[in-house]
């Protein structure tokens, strides 16, 4: 009987939690939307008081949207319970709020799993300028016995390296810890990535933190180039995450999907992570991952929901 009363209550959990993130993904559509309403009617000539009554709503949004977002950070815990129970997760940061990362890494524990090793790559990793630098270095770096994908792109290239040394395949071996401290130590010498903090463990699963689109003429090659990396990650272990302040255009999480690396491809995609609910998406986008599925979540274009479907 008491297995069946856990059931029942982690199902109405997942329910209203579910319920919760996706009213949090209508809020933020809705409050992306009011600052352009608000200048054109600050800009025409006929403003009649709307231009104070979209502020109120603006502000209005934005305190329940909060409010929804402390609640998702609440129950968060509870939802991803035993989701990934003796997994062990590695946490790539590549231009990702530091608590963004601290904050996906702390789910993942909660879920039952651990952090088997973190990684904090620097902005060359995307800078175009840099590309045939760190192709170079991937060569150079990658351990005994391990393959660079045929791609000249230098995000897969990357992605490859990182995945061989931190990434357990599914049906090898898992790589030395020496050599994974090595390519490290190789990227962060480099200016790729900062340096360690102890010896990685081999990761079964990873997620791939990004940050917000980016900027300039080379965004979309450095959007196009972080996502080829987490696709690449995807490829070595048991599958892997890329989750994103958004899905605007110059995004990472933009360039995986409309480059086929969703669904129908296996890289799975979630936008928000700036928020307890795009975060707790994030967790069970790994839980479903490591299980063979994948999907695009958040509330960006192209997704399926704010979350995988409770089990």
């Amino acid at each position: 009987m008491a297995p069946g009363v856990i059931s029942r209550r982690h199902h109405r959990i997942a329910l209203v939690a579910v319920f919760v993130l996706a009213l949090a993904a209508g809020f933020v559509l809705a409050v992306v939307g009011l600052p352009q309403r608000i200048a054109d009617v600050a800009a025409s000539e006929t403003d009649t008081g709307e231009t104070a009554r979209l502020s109120v709503e603006r502000d209005t949004l934005a305190a329940q949207l909060h409010a929804s977002d402390e609640f998702a950070g609440r129950v968060g815990p509870d939802l991803v319970r035993g989701k990934l129970t003796g997994v062990p997760v590695t946490v790539v940061a590549l231009g990702a709020d530091p608590a963004d990362t601290r904050a996906v890494a702390e789910l993942v524990v909660a879920a039952g799993g651990s952090v088997a090793g973190e990684v904090v790559l620097t902005p060359a990793v995307t800078d175009p300028a840099r590309a045939d630098q760190l192709r170079d270095l991937s060569a150079r770096l990658l351990p005994s016995g391990a393959q660079l994908p045929t791609a000249t792109d230098a995000g897969a290239l990357a992605g490859g390296l990182l995945g061989s040394a931190l990434l357990a395949p599914p049906d090898g071996p898992a790589p030395a810890p020496d050599g994974a401290g090595a390519v490290l130590a190789g990227l962060a010498g480099g200016g790729f990535a900062e340096a360690p903090q102890g010896g990685p463990a081999a990761g079964r699963v990873a997620v791939v933190v990004t940050g917000a689109a980016y900027s300039g003429v080379d965004a979309g090659a450095s959007a196009s180039t972080a996502a080829a990396l987490a696709a690449e990650l995807d490829r070595r272990g048991a599958g892997a995450v890329l989750a994103g302040r958004d899905a605007a255009d110059g995004s990472a999480v933009a360039a995986a999907r409309s480059s086929g690396a969703g669904p129908v491809g296996r890289l799975a995609t979630v936008d928000g992570v700036g928020t307890g609910a795009g975060r707790v998406a994030t967790v069970l986008a790994l839980a479903e991952r490591q299980a063979g599925g994948t999907g695009r979540y958040g509330s960006g274009a192209g997704t399926v929901g704010p979350v995988p479907a409770a089990p």
